[in-house]
């Protein structure tokens, strides 16, 4: 007898640091049920395929739906698009979709209307911040999602504030450390990554050194932020070197500014984009990072490293309340501070939240086992 199929929807970088432990845990022997791998092609390239999927062992895809770039609207049109005919063919008993971009969203409506049960991880996150494209997303998708596994207490009563039925809620933990700690051993040392920089022994000596990531559209799409922000981290240079391995979309609006010169220091090694182990390498041998990014305020908790995140919200206030982070917005002043905070006095402490232990796949799994 065939076992019932899950169709299990990736579409851009954050999503494959999920769905890895969770292919994992469907693939096995004992599994009640087969997978099917569909990445929708939001992001792709081969270098990021060899960045991502081959070294967290993700299986090739069954399907590539190739939909690439666009604004929001053709994004998310051409997902459900292409989308469409592998339900259509696959006729699986679920679909399981991941985090927040255009292709999460844009997959639930088409099986919702197709009643097909939607599985939801990493539901009930929230910025409470409308103009974020990812809190449109996660909102919705919730909405419409049957099951709907949690990464944290707290998302049970965001949900329940939005009228969603609690019994479909599930606190499992969080996948993204699954796969941190599933690989965190695997780690590229942070010499090996910086092997072609000539002046890599400041940072490499035992005073540390900063590692920022900075990609929203808030931060880089405008010039005084982006100005503002490059400003403070030549600044925080002169007192801890800074690695910056440079997003696409920053290093565009970097060069169409024309602020490359505030980067133009000794003290900071810019590097293109690194691949998971690279920067998991670095970020875990971090003595602070700046960031605006989701993941890496959970990452740098499970890790025990001090985080300066560069919004004036999270979707993650676990990460604030009883990890290592610290929002600080824009303001430089702020920044400066928690800067100083870290390097002066070791910054937050922190601990690990509940769950968070690697083995919220497992537990998702257990109850799709019990509920399909």
């Amino acid at each position: 007898m065939s076992k019932p199929k899950i169709v299990c929807v990736v579409g851009a970088r954050p999503n494959f640091m999920k769905i890895a432990p969770i292919m994992a845990q469907l693939k096995k022997p004992e599994c009640k049920f087969e997978p099917y791998l569909v990445h929708t092609g939001q992001h792709y390239d081969a270098e990021m395929k060899h960045s991502f999927f081959d070294q967290l062992g993700i299986p090739e895809p069954d399907v590539d739906l190739g939909v690439g770039s666009g604004s929001h609207a053709v994004q998310t049109a051409e997902v459900m698009k292409r989308f469409e005919p592998v339900l259509d063919g696959q006729k699986p008993a679920a679909i399981l979709v991941v985090g927040d971009v255009n292709s999460t969203i844009a997959c639930a409506l088409v099986a919702v209307k197709k009643d097909i049960p939607v599985i939801h991880v990493e539901a009930g996150l929230r910025s409470y911040d409308r103009k974020m494209p990812e809190e449109i997303n996660r909102v919705l998708t919730d909405q419409i999602s049957d099951l709907l596994f949690i990464t944290e207490r707290h998302a049970r009563d965001n949900l329940a504030r939005e009228g969603i039925a609690t019994d479909g809620v599930h606190f499992v933990g969080n996948v993204m450390i699954d796969t941190l700690l599933n690989h965190v051993k695997r780690a590229v040392p942070v010499a090996e990554t910086l092997a072609a920089v000539e002046n890599k022994e400041q940072f490499l000596s035992d005073s540390g050194f900063a590692l920022l990531t900075m990609h929203r559209p808030s931060n880089v799409d405008n010039q005084e932020t982006l100005e503002r922000l490059l400003n403070v981290v030549r600044e925080t240079s002169e007192r801890v070197p800074v690695i910056f391995p440079i997003h696409p979309r920053t290093a565009s609006m970097i060069d169409q500014f024309s602020l490359a010169g505030l980067l133009d220091t000794p003290r900071i090694c810019r590097l293109g984009p690194l691949g998971y182990l690279d920067l998991l390498g670095a970020m875990s041998k971090a003595r602070l990072v700046l960031t605006d990014s989701g993941g890496i305020q959970e990452e740098t908790t499970a890790l025990g490293v001090p985080c300066v995140t560069l919004r004036e919200n999270t979707e993650r206030p676990i990460t604030v309340t009883e990890g290592t982070n610290t929002i600080v917005g824009t303001d430089v002043d702020k920044i400066r501070s928690a800067v100083s905070e870290v390097l002066s006095n070791g910054g937050k402490g922190g601990c690990v939240p509940e769950y968070w232990d690697g083995r919220a796949a497992e537990r998702i799994v257990a109850v799709l086992e019990e509920k399909f």
